[in-house]
């Protein structure tokens, strides 16, 4: 097990495992500790009276199959998220690697979303999709959770929608990675 070196976080861990060394948990402490640690990567979308709104999520999380929910966090509630926060239902894209431009368009704040080049279309209860994402799950929030600058959303998945079964998007240390069944196994 590797300890926190607190003078260079960009570098993460060192492997003097005979001095633990804690530091306190800092935003550049909690960053690091967490840069090295690979996460799926979603498209969170929704409809509302302005028009669809969407983010990219690296925090979704399944939390109960019976009944089925999941979870995932925003950092504000304004724009994007605010519209999802807002809406009636939202729907979780599980994104394949193929679908790393439409992840980091949705990234960043005033990139091209739901354009006809990146396979949007509806849902037959209004909802934007991504056709070709290997998963969608229609969901209607249940709770959220304040903490911090962020908010922790639970949502109850209404429906589910498989696709074809692709190479995964992960996201780790600051860069998007193709997770698939050829990757070594340990």
């Amino acid at each position: 097990m590797g300890v926190l070196n607190p003078d260079s976080f960009t570098d993460g861990f060192t492997s003097d495992a005979s001095s633990p060394t804690l530091v306190p948990a800092t935003v550049e402490a909690f960053k690091a500790a967490f840069r090295d640690h690979p996460a799926g990567v979603a498209l969170v979308t929704a409809a509302t009276p302005f028009g669809p709104v969407g983010l990219t999520a690296s925090s979704v999380a399944s939390v109960s199959a019976d009944p089925a929910a999941l979870s995932f966090s925003v950092t504000r509630a304004t724009g994007s998220a605010g519209g999802l926060l807002g809406a009636d239902t939202i729907v979780v894209h599980l994104l394949s690697a193929a679908q790393v431009e439409v992840a980091r368009a949705f990234a960043r704040s005033g990139a091209p979303r739901f354009t006809p080049e990146q396979g949007w279309s509806s849902l037959p209860t209004g909802e934007p999709w991504l056709v070709e994402a290997p998963v969608a799950l229609r969901a209607r929030i249940v709770h959220t959770v304040p903490v911090g600058g962020s908010s922790l959303v639970v949502a109850e998945v209404l429906d589910v929608r498989l696709g074809e079964r692709a190479p995964s998007l992960v996201y780790r240390d600051r860069r998007f990675h193709a997770l698939d069944d050829e990757s070594p196994q340990v």
